[in-house]
């Protein structure tokens, strides 16, 4: 997995793109996957970063067959690629990225790990707080070609993430929530453009069920780490992944969530 790992990490951090690891190894698979991305976390984390979170990305089932993927996966989100715009704006920086695209998501803040079992509301007890989010990914691999294995081992495809006004789960709320996100609508504009709408039931059914479905896949990953209290979760997007370009301006609006809508200048 060393070979592998080096391509990668090489190939991300002089931001040129390369063939897929699959396109040279037919049985580089997502078990395998996992392995290199745990070594490039470690590699990051060898450099100074720290972990604050997790992405989960693919849990939109609409576009699995454009990018030709057939599951969701997951990557460490850091302090580098995080930033927090609790007043509704953020600027990100493109720099460094390669073919790069905006998701709006819903993210949490975990406020104790996630309980076992499949009632909403229980883990929603768990969450400190949910926000707008928008994760800018981008691909190490050209054109947006690669299978399910290739980008869980390049990060997940994890770019930059802006996390929004908090909005705090409680008693007064819990429910109500739980109702909400399956069926809230999303949109998507690029300055006063729509450019696309989802819905909540995109994502895994439910964000809060993208949340157990990662709680449950760490249970079958014991080298990595169980979801703590403190971390941040971006659920995956509700829309498809859109092309950005420095310049642009971007803005999101939950509908019937109750969200604060996030607005990010992009350059």
């Amino acid at each position: 997995m060393s070979e592998a790992a080096d391509r990668l990490f090489a190939a991300i951090e002089a931001a040129t793109q390369i063939a897929p690891l699959s396109s040279h190894d037919a049985a580089f698979d997502v078990a395998a996957a996992y392995r290199v991305l745990g070594e490039l976390h470690g590699r990051r984390e060898a450099q100074g970063w720290t972990r604050i979170g997790r992405k989960i990305g693919f849990t939109n089932r609409t576009i699995w067959p454009r990018y030709g993927v057939d599951r969701p996966m997951w990557s460490h989100v850091w302090d580098r690629t995080v930033t927090f715009a609790p007043a509704g704006e953020a600027t990100l920086s493109l720099a460094g990225l390669m073919q790069p695209r905006i998701e709006p998501e819903v993210a949490f803040m975990l406020r104790a790990p996630l309980p076992d079992g499949s009632d909403v509301e229980a883990v929603l007890r768990a969450i400190a707080w949910i926000a707008p989010a928008f994760e800018i990914v981008h691909t190490v691999f050209r054109d947006w070609k690669f299978g399910a294995a290739d980008c869980t081992a390049a990060f997940g495809l994890h770019g930059r993430l802006a996390v929004g006004p908090p909005l705090p789960v409680d008693d007064s709320n819990r429910a109500a929530l739980a109702a909400e996100l399956p069926r809230f609508a999303v949109a998507l504009r690029r300055g006063d453009a729509l450019v696309d709408t989802g819905v909540g039931a995109n994502v895994l059914d439910s964000p809060a069920l993208a949340l157990m479905h990662l709680r449950d896949l760490l249970s079958v990953q014991p080298s990595f780490p169980a979801l703590a209290s403190g971390e941040i979760v971006t659920t995956g997007t509700l829309t498809d992944a859109w092309p950005v370009a420095p310049g642009e301006i971007w803005t999101s609006d939950y509908g019937s969530l109750g969200l604060r809508g996030l607005t990010v200048r992009l350059v």
